[in-house]
């Protein structure tokens, strides 16, 4: 696969500035993470920034991400770091994550009760791009109170959020400078956290497929009439002990062929519309509709610290 293109623009540059100006206003951290790829998601940069405040890991997108995500919240709390998994676009959420917010500031709060004051608390909503941090603001907010949208780097400038009884500064999505490995940025590929017109995007549809034959071969060949059975396992014996660093010995090509044929995507000429094809199997991971998928296994990195 061709490399990952490091996607870190100038307003990124700018918003970790401006984070850095207002750490002294923060009472605590919301760090939001994708709960299809909580490790590819996280960026320590963040934490870095706003080190001596207390964090809340949210893992977003819950409703899109498989049992795995549950045990990367355990992994969380079991690091003596809250954590808790939600979908931003279901308003039920709105009153455990108030709580949660309560809890994460409780000393301060008791203090200030302690001395006869009374104030409002704030909180950065912060994480890479795409992970839904502007529609967790508009969630504690009560209304559309950020933009938002599918795609990365809708927000672009540092803000603060009044809500009922508490303020949010809402920032942009922020990315580390570089990606630890080449499968972690493939994963932020296939979330939507990096651009899409500045990646190959049938390379990366490829490489995803190849991931996913080994998640939920039965999902691709339901939708795709991709094989499961001996080609599956060849697969999956060529990619043991590679995946995780992102060298995958199978040709991921002849997956992303497959869903041509299943397509009809035929160009003239008889050639295969591989970039039809890609967006397509993007879109369709991206919403859900290949199933609930948590793209990392909690087992292969309990040594990350969050």
């Amino acid at each position: 696969m061709a490399k990952i293109i490091q996607w870190f623009p100038g307003h990124m540059k700018k918003a970790t500035r401006d984070m850095e100006e207002k750490r002294a206003l923060c009472d605590g951290v919301i760090c939001v993470l994708d709960a299809r790829a909580p490790v590819a998601t996280f960026n320590p940069r963040l934490i870095e920034i706003f080190k001596g405040r207390p964090v809340l890991y949210v893992l977003n997108k819950s409703d899109l991400a498989d049992n795995k995500a549950e045990k990367f919240a355990a992994m969380i709390e079991k690091q003596g770091k809250p954590c808790v998994l939600l979908s931003a676009v279901n308003g039920s959420f709105r009153r455990a994550l108030e709580k949660r917010l309560q809890l994460l500031t409780k000393e301060k709060r008791e203090r200030a009760e302690s001395k006869g004051i009374t104030r409002r608390f704030r909180y950065v909503v912060a994480g890479i791009p795409n992970t839904g941090k502007s529609t967790i603001v508009n969630l504690l907010g009560g209304a559309k109170r950020a933009k938002t949208g599918d795609v990365a780097g809708v927000t672009r400038d540092v803000r603060w959020i009044k809500c009922a009884d508490f303020d949010l500064l809402d920032t942009p999505g922020t990315m580390p400078p570089f990606c630890e490995t080449q499968y972690l940025a493939r994963h932020l590929a296939y979330i939507g956290s990096l651009n899409d017109d500045i990646l190959d995007i049938a390379d990366v549809a490829a490489q995803l497929l190849g991931e996913l034959q080994e998640i939920c071969p039965a999902a691709l060949a339901e939708r795709y009439g991709i094989e499961t059975g001996k080609s599956a396992e060849n697969m999956r014996e060529n990619m043991q002990g590679n995946t995780q660093e992102g060298e995958n010995a199978f040709t991921s090509a002849a997956l992303l062929e497959a869903v041509c044929k299943r397509r009809g995507l035929i160009l003239r000429g008889g050639e295969y519309d591989y970039d039809r094809a890609a967006r397509a199997v993007i879109d369709d991971f991206r919403k859900g509709r290949l199933g609930k998928i948590c793209l990392e296994y909690p087992e292969r990195y309990e040594n990350v610290r969050f």
